[in-house]
């Protein structure tokens, strides 16, 4: 007989969210964007990458219409199932696809994104739907750097990104990319966070990317997590 995943119950505020349990929970990087996103009245937003839904389900439960894409097609079912569990599923559209590619042609005046972005050694690439949740290549940017010089084709004039940032894959780093790629960058806010698993596990491996030094000596148990914004001009 084949295993079954489990339903899992997540509440936030009052919010409430019914997630398999073989999809991610949101994390202390989509809470950390949900409570910071640059919204502006009757925004169009688009959610990339959009897992459970609740940074989306948020914004929508403001008023704002939302686009939620998300590659994995579990993402995609529990994103639907919560927009209409929270009262939203007339203002939420959940498409399944690779970041933009369910978009084409469109745009928005937000988009938001908590991307995978934790370095992954080259022997460590699995290719299972929760490792492509978490692993961004080597150096963490595989993703973002799609995002950010992706966003401004679906940017409305003034337009923005907003995403996370471990701070141990560079602030300054993300800021050169957002004004390579035609965005005003600001930093919304930084948070001390717990330091995820993951990194704990590849800690010798994110200490050679962590020029700025941003890992104190030993064993951290907290890194700094960040939401910039790019703005189309």
């Amino acid at each position: 007989m084949a295993e079954q995943a489990a339903t899992l119950l997540f509440l936030y505020g009052d919010c409430v969210l019914r997630i398999s349990s073989d999809i991610l929970l949101p994390k202390f990087g989509g809470l950390l964007l949900a409570r910071h996103l640059p919204l502006q009245p009757e925004d169009r937003v688009l959610d990339l990458g959009c897992g459970a839904g609740l940074v989306g389900i948020l914004a929508a439960r403001q008023g704002h219409r939302i686009v939620a894409t998300d590659l994995v097609a579990a993402c995609c079912h529990s994103a639907r199932g919560n927009a209409l569990l929270n009262g939203v599923g007339d203002r939420l559209e959940v498409r399944q696809g690779d970041l933009f590619s369910p978009v084409a042609g469109e745009q928005f005046d937000l988009i938001a994104a908590n991307p995978p972005q934790m370095p992954t050694p080259t022997n460590r690439e699995w290719p299972d739907d929760e490792s492509r949740m978490n692993n961004a290549g080597p150096d963490g940017w595989a993703v973002l750097d799609r995002i950010i010089h992706g966003a401004p084709a679906y940017l409305k004039p003034k337009g923005r990104l907003a995403f996370t940032l471990f701070g141990f894959l560079g602030v300054e780093r993300a800021l050169t990319c957002l004004r390579a790629a035609g965005l005003a960058p600001q930093i919304l806010v930084r948070e001390v966070q717990p330091i995820p698993r993951l990194a704990r596990e590849r800690l010798e491996h994110i200490r050679r990317l962590d020029s700025a030094g941003t890992l104190p000596p030993g064993l951290p148990a907290t890194c700094s997590r960040f939401v910039l914004c790019g703005r189309k001009e």
